[in-house]
């Protein structure tokens, strides 16, 4: 079966060739870094696996790949770029990587967290500009974390803010006991957070989860951090919250739009920290997920063959 790389960097490509072992099937690598639907044919000709990172394919524009019979999303949040489920009405499985990165983003979630808590980014403005911008911050040990969801991000977030003498406190749709956290309802876990951060995968059930009416029981003051998916808040209703104050701070990796506008409303609030949705960004997890998706990738060309 023809694996093909859709949309490697020249940093992925270069780790791709690396990491090649021999029991790998051939791999070609067509190094662009985001495909356009208009392309997609083209690049993945009679490709039967390919090799996503990040490129949008829409169900039409794949109806030219006749050859094509598996998606080998690289990272867990296929359905924002892609509709699972329309695709495999047309034969095309999606595969997605879970826990690659799960340290990774959770250490970029506490970075967030205290960068938002002491008021770095907003610091750091103002100095670049020439004042002296001494501000009070938020001591947060003792405080309360909520988790939103608890799958291995979350986990690794509580193992570290723990350690950072911090109360975790988490809801998840189906609790998982853990050593040191409590699990509570939604509504609580709303009242009780000085931090409140997201870890929910993307779905038609979570999208839009935290909307105004949710917002709104947050704590007063409260610190929001997301590095899961924005679409998982109404971000119109974030803004309002954090204009008027009713939340503190946002500390934010994932948005609706990405990249994000210059123009983008966020942009100008002084009371948010802004990343590129850069949290699972690190060598280490990149290996980790590469190589995963290159694993699936022979385990499916090895039973495709072994059908045959």
């Amino acid at each position: 079966m023809k694996v093909v790389f859709i949309d490697a960097t020249k940093a992925m490509a270069a780790l791709a060739r690396r990491l090649l072992g021999p029991a790998d099937p051939a791999l070609t690598i067509n190094q662009e870094t985001v495909v356009p639907p208009d392309r997609l044919a083209e690049v993945i000709g009679d490709g039967a696996i390919i090799l996503d990172d990040h490129t949008a394919l829409p169900t039409e524009a794949l109806a030219a790949c006749a050859s094509l019979r598996h998606v080998v999303f690289l990272g867990t949040g296929a359905r924002s770029y892609m509709d699972p489920e329309a695709l495999a009405a047309r034969g095309i499985a999606v595969h997605t990587i879970k826990g690659y990165g799960d340290t990774a983003v959770a250490e970029h979630a506490i970075a967030l967290m205290w960068a938002a808590a002491r008021g770095l980014a907003r610091m750091d403005r103002r100095m670049r500009a020439g004042e002296w911008a001494r501000q009070a911050g938020v001591q947060l040990t003792g405080r309360t974390l909520g988790l939103l969801g608890f799958g291995g991000i979350a986990q690794e977030v509580a193992r570290i803010a723990q350690g950072g003498g911090m109360r975790v406190i988490a809801w998840n749709r189906t609790p998982r006991p853990t050593q040191g956290v409590t699990f509570v309802e939604l509504d609580r876990l709303l009242a009780e957070s000085d931090v409140l951060s997201l870890h929910l995968l993307l779905t038609d059930q979570t999208r839009g989860l935290l909307d105004a009416a949710r917002l709104a029981r947050l704590k007063p003051g409260a610190i929001l951090v997301n590095t899961a998916r924005g679409a998982l808040l109404d971000e119109a209703a974030l803004i309002a919250a954090l204009t008027q104050g009713r939340i503190g701070h946002a500390a934010l990796d994932v948005f609706d739009t990405e990249p994000l506008p210059p123009d983008h409303p966020l942009t100008r609030l002084e009371n948010v920290t802004l990343s590129a949705h850069s949290g699972f960004d690190t060598p280490e997890a990149t290996e980790t997920l590469l190589r995963r998706g290159l694993d699936i990738a022979r385990d499916l060309a090895g039973a495709t063959a072994a059908e045959g």
